[in-house]
């Protein structure tokens, strides 16, 4: 079979394509679930040809991770601009949202997958990461309406992620955790952080 001679173009395409139906499955069934070959099966490409544009299934994750980025801007900005929505009920919506990302089309790192994913990366990607996630975290706050400084950036950072760890740890990563009470917990931790969000609202300080 003669080879196909790709333009850049071409290329640029199916790149984009392996990031968009990765992003799809893993938001979906999860990171751990999703293999490099359900990912370039879909988009119709051999492994060898899957490689000449990610060295590592780890490279490509991180790739997912910035492409659903302006998408999760998208869903606050349309949160917050829905009439029907009290600025509480907006923001409420939109962490439940994150917390439950697989049925919300949200792909959420395990505890798991960060130690793989993050042991992984170079040094040079795991910065560039680091601070793609605090101006996407910073963007959201700004969009809640509230001054996105460093401090408050970095708590809500962790407040979040927290939420959307957690819940997805019980009950096989954190065994001693009650998984009858996942959903109050989850509750409880979103409407305290709601709380905490308010009263920065009208807070010139942390």
């Amino acid at each position: 079979m003669p080879k196909v001679a790709y333009s850049e173009e071409d290329r640029e395409r199916i790149r984009n394509e392996l990031v968009s139906v990765g992003l799809a499955l893993m938001a979906k069934q999860g990171i751990q679930h999703t293999t490099v070959e359900q990912i370039y099966k879909k988009v119709g490409i051999s492994r060898t040809f899957f490689y000449s544009f990610f060295s590592t299934k780890e490279d490509l994750i991180v790739e997912t991770l910035y492409m659903q980025q302006p998408k999760i801007i998208a869903y606050v900005q349309k949160l917050m601009s829905d009439p029907a929505l009290s600025w509480r009920d907006a923001v409420k919506q939109f962490l439940y949202s994150c917390a439950y990302g697989e049925k919300n089309g949200i792909a959420i790192l395990t505890i798991e997958e960060q130690q793989l994913i993050f042991k992984r990366l170079s040094k040079e990607s795991y910065q560039a990461f680091r601070k793609k996630q605090l101006h996407l975290f910073g963007e959201i706050l700004e969009n809640l309406g509230i001054s996105p400084v460093p401090a408050r950036v970095n708590l809500f950072t962790n407040l979040s992620l927290t939420v959307m760890v957690i819940r997805r740890a019980i009950p096989n990563t954190l065994p001693l955790l009650v998984p009858e009470a996942v959903d109050e917990t989850v509750d409880f931790q979103i409407n305290a952080i709601v709380d905490a969000l308010e009263k920065l609202k009208t807070s010139p300080t942390l």
